[in-house]
């Protein structure tokens, strides 16, 4: 017995050095998102994480255009709690399809906020090449020209305890994301970087994987087996999402499992996943975007505690213009002064 518990001991603490982004609250759900209105970022609250109520009709949260500094348009937006739990970070798309009548774009935005309610934000227009990172200097470049960059989609969150900084510090925010440069490469591949504690700084991108096709819209979650759990879109191979593991957070990603897949909607087309616990539940609820529908259909299936085999799949509730976007749980405290925003806009 004493072996027993000194092994769950062991397994438990070192869950706690691995890299993972911090869990707070026991009263409801956040969902933050694009809107399928338009390209701004949204809130909905739930306390049941099936039934939501829009904050401000669904209306944007912010001014895409003081935050989208290249083409205006926040889109994709993942929001989590800063690393010490005093705060929020969010990442967006920066693009505007409406501006630009095309599925391109060059950059990504960081935010970062005391109360959800109002954010700071510092943009990064990766065409203007290593000069926006903060490594730029000595890193190696993944691309020779970067002016002929093309996308720069999806970027998602991971607090990372163990990344060491030049100067020593430890500590950082893993960004992933997918990228394509036409000129350059054939097909959208995952890269990472490094954001800094204050949210402010990057670091130059390194490939995550390459697994011989385009895939985007990475989920990455540290599960009770000690591994990384990612949820990914294939767009090449058998398209669909998928999901692949690793002992390791920025390698070692084998290629998914082909025959454990969201399967149930048929040819229908998915994407945009993000998985999330529901309130003393140890298995997983994972929700994506069934975008080839018209109307569209937001879904959110069941997934068992190693977030595979997912079934029962049904319709998000109470939402306007659900679209790609993550879920946070929050505290009744947040939950309240979300709400408060509804009471100010009558």
């Amino acid at each position: 017995m004493k072996k027993l518990f000194l092994t769950a001991l062991i397994a438990a603490s070192s869950l706690t050095t691995q890299a993972q982004n911090p869990v707070k609250g026991n009263y409801g759900y956040l969902y933050c998102h694009m809107s399928d209105r338009g390209e701004w970022t949204a809130y909905a609250v739930s306390r049941d994480g099936y039934h939501y109520q829009d904050i401000l009709d669904g209306k944007p949260i912010f001014d895409p255009k003081e935050h989208a500094r290249i083409e205006g348009g926040t889109r994709d937006a993942y929001i989590t709690r800063a690393w010490n739990r005093k705060g929020y970070v969010m990442v967006t798309t920066d693009m505007c399809v409406a501006k630009s009548h095309q599925w391109d774009n060059y950059g990504i935005d960081l935010l970062r906020s005391k109360d959800l309610i109002n954010w700071a934000s510092v943009t990064f227009d990766f065409r203007k090449g290593m000069a926006i990172f903060c490594d730029g200097q000595t890193a190696k470049s993944p691309y020779k020209d970067w002016s002929t960059i093309n996308r720069v989609w999806a970027p998602q969150v991971f607090w990372d305890p163990n990344y060491v900084w030049k100067n020593g510090e430890r500590g950082g925010y893993m960004i992933y994301y997918s990228m394509l440069n036409r000129a350059e490469e054939a097909y959208d591949r995952m890269y990472y970087s490094y954001a800094s504690k204050d949210f402010t700084r990057l670091t130059t991108p390194r490939l995550l994987f390459d697994w011989g096709y385009a895939t985007i819209d990475a989920d990455i979650n540290l599960l009770a087996d000690g591994k990384y759990h990612m949820l990914i879109k294939k767009e090449g191979g058998k398209p669909g999402i998928y999901t692949a593991v690793s002992d390791h957070l920025t390698y070692g990603w084998g290629e998914p499992v082909e025959h454990d897949y969201v399967s149930f909607e048929g040819h229908k087309k998915c994407e945009g996943s993000s998985a999330f616990q529901l309130i003393g539940d140890n298995t997983w609820r994972v929700a994506y975007i069934q975008y080839s529908d018209r109307p569209k259909h937001y879904r959110i299936c069941k997934a068992d505690e190693n977030l595979r085999n997912f079934h029962d799949p049904v319709d998000i509730e109470g939402v306007t213009g659900p679209q790609h976007g993550s879920f946070m749980r929050i505290t009744k405290k947040e939950y309240k002064r979300l709400l408060k925003l509804n009471d100010k806009k009558r």
